[in-house]
């Protein structure tokens, strides 16, 4: 595999946004020290490729029966220090939204995880043939013993895949002509963000939680948590050069204010 580059020719034919629900959350978890006293409506995101090499899901939401279940949503969220659990309605149920346009689960070829925070890696268990990439230091630290994670990890998600589902990743990697890994490290250690090139020559960086809100870009803000807050500052400085890039924009999973300007499935950019 070759080092991520602005590739000319492109194996993406569509880009579609799915909106998978929203967190209700104090600012601060995306802001460092700031609005604590601010509570934010954010909404989860995932994204589906349309490529020639098959349907490619690029994060996958989070588990909406954990949060239907009173018993389950005191255990996954409340009992884990979530503000409270996600809201997450009948039209943004991620298999619903994939049988709009007609794509079976059985379908999806691969998931692109940006990294593996719940609210990514909740729906996994609906996609048994597809294969995972992450980038390795991702995956390492994802699997390590329960009691070492944060609750923003629900390792229940993943744990039972087997070993041969997993595509580790060694920083930028181009995958097919048009969808290259960028590695974001920083927020969790092996973040990676995602870049595909469309046919109308447009290409869309898909940011993960590099940085959840534009401010994180506009003025140099650290996410509200990072396992290495120099390498979170150097992703965010590297996705607003990338961004500067002609034709080139940030698709951010969380902010409240972009997701109102999208295109949101069944709808698409191509």
């Amino acid at each position: 595999m070759s080092t991520a580059v602005q590739n000319t020719t492109t194996s993406v034919r569509r880009l579609y946004v799915l909106l998978c629900g929203f967190e209700i959350l104090p600012k601060t978890v995306s802001t460092r020290n700031l609005g604590a006293n601010i509570i934010m409506s954010e909404p989860i995101s995932a994204y589906l490729l349309d490529t020639t090499e098959g349907w490619i899901l690029v994060d996958s939401g989070i588990d909406e029966t954990r949060i239907d279940d009173p018993v389950l949503a005191k255990k996954y969220f409340v009992d884990r220090g979530w503000t409270r659990p996600p809201v997450v309605l009948p039209i943004h149920r991620l298999k619903y939204q994939l049988s709009l346009i007609g794509v079976e689960p059985e379908m999806i070829n691969y998931v692109i995880l940006t990294h593996t925070h719940a609210d990514h890696t909740g729906n996994l268990k609906y996609f048994p043939n597809a294969k995972i990439y992450i980038q390795r230091q991702e995956y390492e630290y994802a699997f390590q013993s329960s009691e070492k994670l944060s609750g923003a990890w629900f390792r229940d998600d993943y744990d039972n895949r087997p070993a041969t589902d997993w595509l580790l990743i060694d920083g930028d990697t181009n995958i097919v002509p048009g969808l290259d890994l960028i590695s974001t490290r920083g927020h969790t250690p092996g973040h990676q963000s995602v870049r595909v090139l469309l046919p109308s020559g447009r290409s869309i960086i898909m940011t993960g939680d590099a940085g959840d809100l534009l401010e994180n870009y506009e003025n140099e803000i650290l996410p509200g948590e990072s396992v290495d807050d120099t390498a979170a500052l150097k992703s965010i400085r590297r996705l607003n050069q990338l961004a500067s890039l002609p034709n080139t924009c940030l698709f951010l999973c969380h902010d409240p204010i972009l997701i109102q300007t999208l295109k949101l499935l069944p709808d698409y950019y191509d």
